[in-house]
């Protein structure tokens, strides 16, 4: 697990070539100046709110894709950490075309580099104590791969193990870093905490069409992990941001959302 981590690291600097993504366009096409310079321009002022908030550990999620079909806003987040005089944002993202995925730290200039949708940024600061706790695991390679798991659906059904996406992998680490035993902490554990916790996915409506064709196209997207009353009633459940952001509000272990533009 750790060497997986380790080579992401290795290759996060090729993002823009489209190595990995999650949450934004596959389209194999060097980085525009303009996209590059607003990425960045993003990146610093979301810096600055971020040192201005006090926090070490916020949820932060971009706009990669346009989801508004959905009725949702964000396509993406990762967790980020304050590193000395910099942020640091560990995230899981998507080898495009493919059905694999693997955990990276990057830049913010990075997490916000090249083809988003909207340059904005989503930002949720977590109760202080779940802050405290998610901090040494963000900063751990063996901690923030424990529960990680590389088969990857893009809508991976919240309540299985068989794949594990982006937003889904972020928050179970959140969940295992809230126990007091994270060295035998699992994702069906993690799952159960979300459940108490009151976490409730956002339900897709896909028809079977929908779903037959994006199965056929999409070595990223798979519909066998849902279960059937559910899936053939055309209701699919997964972990989006908007239902992430919703829950840290509701349940007091986050604030409200922030937008930085």
């Amino acid at each position: 697990m750790r060497a997986a981590l380790v080579l992401a690291l290795a290759i996060a600097s090729q993002f823009a070539a489209g190595a990995a993504q999650a949450g934004r366009s596959c389209e194999q096409k060097p980085p525009q100046a303009v996209s590059v310079q607003r990425a960045m321009t993003l990146a610093q002022h979301t810096a600055a709110a971020l040192d201005a908030s006090g926090a070490q550990v916020v949820v932060l999620a971009r706009a990669g894709q346009d989801l508004s079909k959905y009725g949702l806003a964000w396509s993406h987040l990762g967790l980020a950490y304050k590193d000395g005089t910099r942020w640091r944002v560990v995230h899981k993202l998507n080898a495009c075309g493919s059905a694999r995925a693997d955990v990276y730290r990057q830049g913010l200039g990075e997490f916000f580099l090249d083809d988003l949708h909207e340059y904005k940024a989503g930002v949720v600061v977590p109760d202080p104590a779940v802050q405290a706790k998610l901090l040494p695991v963000l900063r751990d390679n063996t901690q923030a791969l424990r529960l990680h798991t590389s088969a990857y659906s893009m809508v991976a059904y919240p309540w299985a193990q068989r794949y594990q996406q982006s937003n889904q992998w972020a928050i179970e680490t959140l969940a295992m870093a809230q126990s007091a035993d994270a060295a035998g902490f699992s994702r069906e554990r993690a799952q159960a905490w979300l459940k108490f916790s009151g976490y409730e996915p956002t339900t897709l409506r896909l028809g079977a069409f929908t779903r037959l064709g994006a199965r056929a196209t999409a070595a990223n997207i798979a519909f066998d992990d849902h279960p059937n009353e559910k899936r053939f009633s055309d209701r699919i459940e997964t972990v989006t941001v908007d239902s992430v952001f919703t829950w840290l509000n509701r349940s007091g272990l986050g604030g409200p959302v922030q937008v930085i533009r």
